[in-house]
């Protein structure tokens, strides 16, 4: 029997999250704060993003995905910097309704990929909402003192590379708004999967974030779309970058749906979710950080250059069209 003075709050996180916090320095939830030091040597590398119902997810979406979805948006910016993941602090805003079952479903997936990538609850903060769910992670990573690869290191004459697939996510929440049109784009179902699924669950690149530490020169994650995060490492590098657009890596489910609609190839590079890698790299450092990343399990594509110039990130197609595109970039606030 909990204690008679216990609240509903103290029983929810003994229940749920308590199980999480493996590190002797969160002290079982039972503190206000965790006490920890990072290992000899080594640089806290520090990301903090949230997902809201029905912006980021969508209100039917597996509690134990939507949990693994927060925790792996920021281990995606974690890896981009060269970072191994840490720990993480947690904060749920909850709406009524949200009883145990939805709770041991997002618990669970929560602890699977905590444990899957060697990272632990630390702490965070549980709150009642009016309005949709809110999951806030801040999350911790390590590396060698000075290393973190910054978007601001990119050169004239380094060569850019993307991890994985390009597109995936953006496609797949247009299959979810819209179930029908995977059989306009010709996919089968396990095309139409694949693309829901990119959306629903990132694929973090932590495996490959040793290589971009030693070789890349400039990085970050695509969250908000390849178009405009490149544009963002250009303005901080002051640099221009050339894409070309028959290079970019495509899993076959973009492709079919490409042919069957060509003009989906802006939402391919603007739409945002992709949670890859996209990675400046000198020349000669190229085929050490693919090889790398291969042995590591991750696929890494060569689409482009950098070149000197006022910043900007240029799409070019083989017959030398510059794409132009109504809105770069996810945002929030457009």
């Amino acid at each position: 029997m909990p204690p008679p003075d216990e609240s509903g709050e103290d029983r929810l996180i003994a229940k749920y999250f308590r199980p999480l916090a493996t590190h002797a320095g969160a002290f079982g939830l039972g503190d206000d704060a965790a006490a920890l030091a990072p290992p000899p040597g080594c640089d806290v590398v520090y990301k903090a993003d949230a997902i809201i119902g029905t912006v980021h997810f969508l209100p039917d979406d597996p509690p134990d995905l939507i949990a693994r979805k927060a925790l792996r948006v920021n281990l995606s910016d974690l890896a981009a910097k060269g970072a191994q993941p840490f720990g993480f602090l947690l904060s749920l805003a909850l709406p009524q309704g949200i009883g145990d079952e939805w709770l041991a479903a997002f618990s669970a997936g929560l602890r699977e990929d905590a444990e899957r990538y060697g990272c632990s609850l630390l702490g965070g903060d549980t709150d009642r909402t009016p309005g949709p769910i809110m999951i806030a992670i801040a999350a911790f990573g390590t590396l060698p003192h000075g290393t973190m690869v910054r978007r601001n290191g990119a050169k004239p004459g380094d060569l850019i590379v993307v991890t994985g697939t390009i597109g995936d996510a953006a496609l797949g929440l247009k299959v979810r708004h819209n179930p029908d049109i995977g059989a306009q784009w010709k996919l089968d179902d396990g095309m139409r999967d694949h693309l829901v699924l990119r959306y629903r669950l990132p694929q973090p690149r932590t495996a490959a974030a040793d290589a971009v530490r030693r070789h890349a020169s400039g990085s970050m994650d695509i969250s908000d779309g390849l178009a405009g995060d490149l544009a963002k490492l250009c303005r901080a590098s002051g640099v221009i970058a050339d894409i070309a657009v028959d290079r970019l890596p495509l899993s076959d489910a973009a492709r079919r749906a490409l042919a069957a609609d060509p003009a989906l190839i802006e939402a391919v590079l603007t739409g945002g979710d992709d949670y890859e890698i996209v990675a400046t790299v000198p020349p000669a450092q190229l085929k050490a950080l693919k090889t790398e990343a291969a042995a590591a399990g991750v696929a890494m594509s060569e689409i482009g250059a950098v070149i000197a110039g006022p910043a900007e990130a240029r799409f070019v197609t083989t017959s030398g069209e510059r794409l132009k595109f109504a809105r770069p970039s996810f945002s929030h606030f457009d």
